[in-house]
């Protein structure tokens, strides 16, 4: 029997960080009264065999490893060999296994990876248990043999689920597990059982698994951290696929160390709203494909449902009153999403007026309100401002400033924005227009939705005029052009013949060049 001792630490349930006695507060993170202690027992090293794994003695927790100890000692490649071994046999599109749905594959970059190892996050309720249901069946349609763990339903819960949404196939097996060696024991029986099928394993959640040989309780920070190591291994060692579903904090954060995130190929976040029927799956990591890649879908009886279309869904609700309200182009990693964007600007009786943004940066509300006050000279520092962008989108590309600028100048104004009218651009501290990435498919994706004029940076305006008529594209150089151009599209005039009238008037009325 190995040696063994242990000893207590103080474990810090929102960094992971390890304190010698306890703290009231976390001088890692900042957070107070998250120290709570845990006992570590440290053993020699060895292998789920029995035999050692090595002379040299470290912590027992990290020194759990899968298979024998000949297994253990992992063989050394010449990178050509190993590119060759990952080819043999198949091409390059086989290597991805299709999960049956569409959305989730191009979050995932083009399908599931052979031996991956992934994380999905979201909050209680939003729908993760339902879409690794849904992507079992999928994977199990397509010859793979699926392993679903469950340490939060029975078996017969977990069926019933499953029934509901139509997953009956063969290929999907069930099991309610919370032990980490139970769960390896089974995976790699499973495996054996597949006869060379891709085996993919799915556990629900990473919180309810727990190791034996640590004492702290399931989901503390050191059983989730070790749990996840010792799950990486049996990915990357087995070759099986292996996804996780994690628990989020109040503040929106997957629950555990930030380690996990760093250990893991893959973090998706499923995000909602509980008023909203749809659900948005961005992949915020991924070593396979591009980060940021959006997945749109919706919730109903049957399950989560695929939205093809998330432009025109984001739209469909536009209403016809469009004072302080501007289409904009995003960019969700390699997909342009059309959504709405709007303004509403009012007095304020307060000393500190508000600036309030839903799906959008505040603290850039607070710049575009200096920019406009600054060289248009719009009084936005006496009036509340409220920015929402529709459809539970949310913005964090500086490409959007021509759309929330707009939308303040015609709610500000009292002046509606022509229907049609597509924006995208960054607007710079001294009133300058800076180009955006992506222009062309941006204006492919709102030319597919009927959208006829688009107001753009004029560093883009030469790149896009090969694709569309030149007067329907309209180049920004300055602040006061943005102004001049969604004015004249509302009222339906040339933006030229607009734009020289209003100097002219602006120059015998005297008026301040400014000014409105």
């Amino acid at each position: 029997m190995a040696k063994s001792k242990s000893k207590s630490v103080f474990v810090c349930q929102n960094c992971g960080s390890q304190r010698s006695r306890w703290e009231g507060r976390c001088t890692d993170c900042g957070e107070w009264n998250t120290l709570v202690e845990e006992r570590i027992t440290e053993t020699e090293p060895r292998g789920l065999s029995g035999a050692k794994s090595g002379a040299a003695s470290t912590s027992g927790p990290r020194a759990w490893a899968i298979g024998s100890g000949a297994a253990a000692n992992a063989l050394t490649f010449s990178i050509e060999d190993a590119i060759a071994q990952a080819h043999s046999g198949s091409t390059e599109s086989k290597m991805r296994l299709p999960t049956g749905s569409s959305e989730l594959d191009r979050v995932l970059g083009g399908g599931l990876v052979k031996g991956s190892f992934v994380l999905v996050g979201g909050d209680p309720g939003i729908g993760k248990s339902t879409l690794m249901m849904q992507m079992a069946g999928g994977l199990a349609k397509r010859g793979s043999q699926v392993l679903y763990i469950s340490g939060e339903e029975s078996v017969t819960q977990t069926a019933l689920r499953a029934e509901r949404m139509g997953v009956v196939q063969s290929g999907v097996r069930l099991a309610a597990e919370s032990e980490l060696e139970v769960i390896r024991d089974r995976a790699l029986a499973h495996q054996a059982q597949a006869d060379g099928a891709p085996c993919v394993l799915i556990v629900d959640s990473i919180q309810t698994i727990y190791r034996s040989d640590l004492e702290s309780a399931p989901g503390s920070v050191t059983q989730v951290r070790e749990c996840a190591a010792a799950l990486m291994h049996l990915a990357k060692s087995q070759g099986i696929s292996v996804f996780v579903i994690g628990h989020v904090t109040k503040e929106g954060q997957i629950a555990g160390p930030k380690v996990l995130e760093h250990m893991v190929d893959t973090v998706l976040a499923f995000e909602g709203d509980a008023t909203h029927a749809f659900r948005l799956l961005r992949a915020l990591k991924n070593r396979f494909g591009a980060t940021h890649e959006l997945g749109v879908f919706t919730m109903d009886s049957r399950g989560l449902v695929e939205v093809t279309n998330p432009s025109e869904m984001f739209l469909e609700e536009r209403g016809r009153e469009l004072i302080g309200s501007a289409v904009f182009a995003s960019m969700e990693g390699s997909r342009p999403i059309l959504c709405e964007v709007q303004a509403l600007t009012i007095s304020s009786p307060l000393p500190q007026p508000r600036r309030t943004a839903i799906g959008f940066d505040t603290q850039r509300v607070h710049l575009l309100a200096a920019i406009l006050n600054r060289h248009l000279g719009m009084k936005l520092h006496a009036s509340d401002l409220f920015i929402n962008v529709v459809g539970g989108l949310s913005l964090d590309e500086p490409a959007a400033d021509f759309a929330v600028a707009a939308a303040l100048i015609s709610s500000e104004r009292g002046e509606s924005l022509d229907a049609k009218t597509v924006y995208f651009g960054e607007l710079g501290l001294t009133g300058e227009a800076r180009a955006v990435t992506f222009a062309d498919q941006r204006l492919r994706e709102a030319r597919k939705l009927g959208f006829e004029r688009f107001i753009v940076p004029a560093s883009n305006q030469k790149q896009l005029a090969a694709m569309l008529k030149a007067e329907k594209i309209s180049g920004v150089r300055f602040v006061r052009d943005l102004r001049d151009l969604a004015q004249s599209f509302a009222n339906g005039d040339s933006p030229k013949r607009r734009a020289s009238g209003s100097r002219g008037e602006k120059a015998q009325s005297g008026e301040d060049e400014l000014g409105f």
